[in-house]
């Protein structure tokens, strides 16, 4: 089961506070575990302004302005910008399929703070991480569903949709879903 590039939508239910309803965009995935990003959580403390004026970096009046997100629990200083496909940071840009890059340089930072850089992004602190067969046991254990992921969704503006909105695309109703998994 390859999940680069997909989604993972966390069922009700769940039982981590943490992922409750959220939408993860798998970066990474392989027999050594799994790495995604939250992309429907964002933070409530910390604007892209002051995160510039943090780290030093100019901005002139043209700079893009992007949504700071809580990408997960691990490493919660670290950032990590998800983007679209246009900007290529070289090699320390890591591609996740044909619709996405990360970087988790200045440069990117730098160059949105100037109006450059990709034409959609967003920033997340910290990452989702799993250990080896964890997540695969989670998907099992009927914690998360899995899905295609569309830039509209990841990048949209209405992160409090997000969750409902990729179960919609699949086709499911919500307020369909049971907390309590099964097997026939």
């Amino acid at each position: 089961m390859d999940l680069d590039g997909k989604l993972l939508i966390a069922m009700p239910g769940m039982g981590d506070p943490r992922f409750e309803k959220t939408v993860i965009l798998i970066c990474a995935h392989s027999d050594e575990g799994a790495m995604g990003l939250i992309v429907n959580r964002p933070t409530r403390d910390l604007t892209f302004g002051n995160l510039l004026e943090q780290l030093s970096i100019p901005r002139v009046p043209t700079g893009r302005d992007i949504r700071i997100h809580s990408g997960g629990p691990v490493e919660r200083g670290r950032g990590f910008v998800l983007h679209s496909p246009d900007y290529t940071g070289g090699p320390a840009t890591m591609r996740i399929g044909a619709e996405y890059g990360m970087t988790a340089t200045l440069d990117i930072l730098e160059a949105l703070a100037r109006g450059e850089g990709p034409s959609r992004a967003l920033l997340a602190l910290g990452y989702s991480g799993w250990g080896p067969g964890q997540l695969e046991g989670e998907i099992l254990a009927n914690g998360w569903l899995v899905a295609d992921a569309s830039e509209d969704l990841v990048f949209s503006a209405d992160d409090a949709g997000k969750w409902a909105g990729a179960l919609r695309a699949m086709g499911i109703d919500p307020l369909s879903l049971s907390a309590t998994a099964g097997r026939a």
